[in-house]
């Protein structure tokens, strides 16, 4: 359903993005922001997925800056070096990244996010910085070191409660902090509603993907 295109950020970077155009009546943008993994096959699959709902989705590559091109399966060789990458993340150049994509997919009307992993921390500080309809955050352990830069727009959280990187007192903080957000916490470990990991959650990630589009179609369309 999609296709490789080239972004440029304001900066005059250019990075890679997978495009996936509806083939029903367009409802509004979306950016899908990768897991720690990178663009790959799953994250590919998501945007089809929202792509399917017609939302014209967008994934940026946002490893570019550091290695172009960089995505990893869910093996163990590659531990080392996509962590490296995690830990290079800028996220000043990672929001001129998300901004991009973000201006690829405004023709399609209002645009929202949508982030897994690293992915979720990205989509939470693009709510605060970017113009953006509504945020959808899956497991991000970053956001509790971000409690003063919280989205502008509608946002809604999924956390899992076997999440060994985000323990439940981090959700505690965050929901603390936040007590009018919507945060869910699901049976399930980190990466739940990755298909191509042991740790698939199918009845998690069904009432995570309805909520998820819930908050799309009342805030986007």
């Amino acid at each position: 359903m999609g296709s490789e295109i080239v972004i440029d950020a304001e900066d005059g970077h250019r990075l890679g993005a997978y495009l996936a155009e509806p083939s029903v009546p367009v409802r509004g943008g979306l950016v899908v922001i990768q897991e720690a993994f990178g663009v790959n096959g799953y994250i590919r699959s998501v945007a089809d997925g929202f792509a399917a709902q017609g939302y014209l989705s967008i994934a940026p590559s946002l490893y570019d800056r550091q290695m172009p091109g960089a995505q990893f399966g869910y093996s163990t060789e590659d531990l080392d070096l996509m962590r490296k990458l995690r830990a290079g993340l800028i996220w000043g150049d990672v929001l001129k990244d998300v901004d991009a994509a973000v201006n690829e997919v405004a023709p399609a009307g209002k645009v929202g996010i949508v982030g897994y992993c690293v992915g979720g921390s990205v989509a939470w500080l693009a709510g605060h910085h970017l113009k953006l309809a509504a945020v959808v955050s899956y497991y991000a352990r970053d956001i509790v070191g971000f409690l003063d830069r919280p989205p502008r727009c509608p946002c809604m959280l999924q956390f899992a409660e076997r999440d060994v990187h985000i323990p439940l007192a981090d959700v505690e903080t965050i929901r603390d902090a936040f007590p009018e957000l919507p945060i869910y916490v699901y049976p399930g470990e980190h990466g739940f509603a990755c298909d191509a990991r042991p740790c698939y959650e199918p009845e998690s990630t069904r009432i995570a993907g309805r909520r998820t589009l819930a908050l799309f179609r009342k805030y986007i369309g």
